[in-house]
């Protein structure tokens, strides 16, 4: 029991760093069975996650829209155009930055077919097919969404968001905790295909031009909300550090909304807005998360020769942006909504998935930390505008 209850206590982080490093060091001595247990394992949790992918989907973002349909009004509007509009521009940033530098930092290239286990085979394999395609899934969610805030049937809004708890308990049971397991295998595997090597001594450098890009996409996040109110944005930045070092450590944006809300406070926001704008965007706005997964998503698919068109990253982006706004709240949360945009438009397998949940983990707290600090600036200039005339009923809104 105590061995179980320490397990627990060790963060998600800490757990995919071992299963990785066991999988390394396993698999340059693993038997043959050991390698094709863990195959079968692996064959029989990805069919389980794909079956799950679209039921997430709607689980998370029917609820969401309908939220924000019954909560209509000028400024929450604003703040999730806002909000939308800055995790777009952070992803096409990161897709920008990443075409200009990964080409440098990736001197091989492993073929697609190295990644899928090709000379491991399990043991035996279980078709679980999923009820519906990630598309159907995305504009059921939207037209239930919509049409379900249209006639403000509370009955429906209820049925959704228990059927999002339902979702999010499974995820927190049956995924989560089975996710190092997975990631183990995956590296087992790769290590007696003999190519993880190469992913490793690749991404060690693309995880440093990761961190260094979502510094800058803070400075411009920043250096954009000065212009409207006419401060010194880094003085500005300097003022939410706070809020960025207290998400190093929680790895939750909800964790930090209490020191996200005082910060932004001392920059300058009216107290109503910074109530009303901080708790939301620590819900909608995800920045740091989709610039993680659109440069993770670039540089696989540049290490195994993929093509990686801008057409084709700009529809991943956009529609990357409307999953990440449904996002749950928990460790992993954005890249498990994520795996179905993933899967869909940019075609990853399973394999693949399972690649980019470990870098995603890997860098989990600068992502979130990206995320809360952001907060900030879009409140700033969501204040520019509603701050002085709405000022008493954003505190009603609040109280």
């Amino acid at each position: 029991m105590k061995k179980l209850i320490t397990y627990k206590r060790i963060g998600l982080l800490p757990r995919v760093i071992i299963a990785m490093a066991a999988g390394i060091c396993i698999g340059t001595v693993s038997p043959a069975w050991i390698a094709r247990l863990m195959a079968t394992f692996n064959g029989l949790f990805s069919e389980y996650l794909g079956f799950l992918i679209p039921l997430i989907i709607i689980g998370f973002v029917t609820p969401a829209i309908i939220d924000i349909g019954n909560r209509a009004g000028r400024m929450l509007l604003a703040t999730v155009l806002l909000a939308y509009i800055a995790t777009i521009l952070s992803g096409l940033f990161s897709y920008v930055c990443g075409v200009a530098v990964f080409p440098s930092l990736i001197t091989e290239t492993l073929p697609i077919s190295s990644v899928e286990d090709a000379s491991i085979s399990p043991w035996f394999s279980l078709e679980i097919s999923p009820l519906c395609s990630v598309t159907t899934a995305l504009v059921l969610s939207f037209m239930v969404g919509i049409c379900g805030a249209s006639l403000g049937v509370d009955a429906i809004h209820r049925g959704f968001k228990e059927f999002r708890d339902i979702m999010e308990m499974g995820i927190r049971k049956s995924v989560i905790p089975v996710l190092p397991i997975y990631i183990f295998g995956i590296f087992l595997n790769m290590t007696v295909e003999g190519q993880v090597a190469i992913m490793l001594r690749t991404f060690f450098s693309i995880i440093l031009i990761i961190f260094g890009i979502h510094i800058a996409v803070l400075i411009l996040q920043y250096f954009v909300a000065s212009l409207f109110v006419r401060k010194n944005p880094f003085k500005m930045l300097w003022s939410m550090m706070p809020a960025y070092f207290t998400a190093l450590g929680t790895q939750s944006s909800a964790a930090t909304i209490p020191v996200t809300l005082r910060q932004a406070v001392k920059m300058g926001v009216s107290e109503g807005v910074a109530g009303f704008v901080i708790p939301l965007c620590a819900t909608i706005h995800l920045s740091g998360s989709t610039l993680k997964i659109v440069a993770c998503a670039l540089a696989l698919m540049m290490i195994q020769g993929l093509p990686h068109d801008f057409g084709l990253f700009l529809g991943f982006i956009c529609m990357l942006g409307v999953t990440m706004v449904a996002a749950p709240g928990i460790p992993g949360g954005a890249i498990m909504a994520a795996l179905g945009v993933l899967s869909d438009i940019l075609g990853f397998t399973q394999q693949q998935c399972a690649l980019m949940i470990a870098l995603y983990i890997a860098m989990d707290s600068f992502g979130t930390a990206c995320n809360v600090t952001g907060d900030g600036a879009l409140a700033t200039i969501i204040d520019r505008f509603f701050g002085k005339k709405d000022e008493c009923k954003d505190r009603t809104l609040v109280a």
